[in-house]
Parts: structure tokens; C-alpha cells; sequence
């Protein structure tokens, strides 16, 4: 399979930036864990060169793959890897009745797919972004998550993008810390300052 080097560059540029957003954001909530490990995946060869393959900068290169193929390879092995995609947390439920259901995230990493997706708008929309977008991408994929999603975790998803929305990053931010996570703020505002 031949790759372009451009393509090469710009996806590692692209995922990087992602990354260091996301561990930035999570450094400012107290998720220092979360922050440095957050999608390390992205840079395995099963996600990465299929990344590199379908890279277009301007959308993730896993819907340009499913789009090409009809499903994507580096989305399967992503979503098995990094629990906070809400997917991760699909399975049977023990109701056997209900077949398979979204399972209720554990607050951390619902937090994560909140800053992800913050993450995820400021990358792909660069100057154009706004507070907003993460909220409208969210809303209009609504439809297609029927009962994936746990109803808990989709309640406190859509209240920190609804948020975001209305009240801007830095408010929301706090909220998480204090509210949500319930972190100190003593040692996220040291770390602010380094």
C-alpha cells in the first residue's frame, strides 16, 4: 500500500494537536492520568496508517474509510481501546430481554468524551470554532444513538456540552473540577501556573 508523505504528516499533525488539547483540558479538570494516556492508540500501525490512508484534515479519516469500505477497521480497534468512548461501553445487558444496551460510564471517563469531543471541534474547525459546536455535532447524531448510550451518562454528556454552550469553557471547566470530579482546586491551579 503506497502512502503519501503529506498525508503521513498531516494525520500525525492532527492527532498530536488532538492530543495535546485533550491532555491539556484534562490537566485543567484534574485528569492528569487520563490526559497522558489518552488515545495512544491512535498511534498504533492498525490505526495509524489506516489514518494516514484516508487522512483529509478536515474530518476524522475513520469516516472517509467507512464511507470507502462500509465500516472502519481503526474505529473497531479504537472503540475497544479507550473507554471514553461511550461504545467501549456496549454490551449485553443482564436482562436478557433487552439484548444489547449502552452500560453507564464511570464519571472520569464521561468526562473524557466531553473534553474529547470539545478536542475533537477545536481541531477540525480551527478558527471557526465556537463554544457551540461540540453541542450541535452531538444534537445532530442524536438519532443514531438510540440506546447505546446509557441515559445517565447521555444526561450528564449533553448538561456539560449544553454548558459549554451557554457559559463558556472556563466555567464549565470549574464545574467539572468542583461539581463533577470533585477535585481540589489547589493543585489544578498549581499546575495552571507552571
Amino acid at each position: 500500500m503506497k502512502y503519501e508523505f503529506g498525508k503521513i504528516l498531516g494525520h500525525l499533525h492532527t492527532i498530536n494537536h488532538h492530543k495535546m488539547l485533550v491532555m491539556k483540558q484534562c490537566f485543567r479538570v484534574g485528569l492528569y492520568r487520563q490526559g497522558l494516556l489518552h488515545d495512544l492508540s491512535k498511534y498504533a500501525p492498525s490505526e495509524f496508517l489506516v489514518g494516514c490512508r484516508y487522512y483529509q484534515g478536515t474530518r476524522s479519516p475513520n469516516n472517509a474509510e467507512r464511507e470507502a469500505t462500509g465500516y472502519s477497521t481503526a474505529w473497531l480497534h479504537h472503540k475497544g481501546r479507550n473507554k471514553h468512548h461511550y461504545e467501549y461501553w456496549i454490551d449485553y445487558s443482564a436482562d436478557p430481554r433487552e439484548g444489547i444496551i449502552g452500560q453507564k460510564m464511570p464519571v472520569k471517563y464521561t468526562v473524557e468524551m466531553f473534553l474529547d469531543r470539545v478536542a475533537a471541534s477545536k481541531t477540525y474547525q480551527g478558527e471557526q470554532y465556537a463554544d457551540s459546536h461540540p453541542l450541535e455535532y452531538f444534537e445532530a447524531g442524536l438519532g443514531r444513538l438510540g440506546r447505546m448510550m446509557h441515559p445517565e451518562t447521555e444526561k450528564l454528556l449533553y448538561r456539560l456540552l449544553k454548558m459549554l454552550a451557554e457559559k463558556g469553557e472556563e466555567y464549565t471547566f470549574m464545574y467539572i473540577r468542583r461539581a463533577v470530579l470533585k477535585k481540589r482546586k489547589f493543585f489544578v491551579d498549581i499546575f495552571r501556573k507552571m
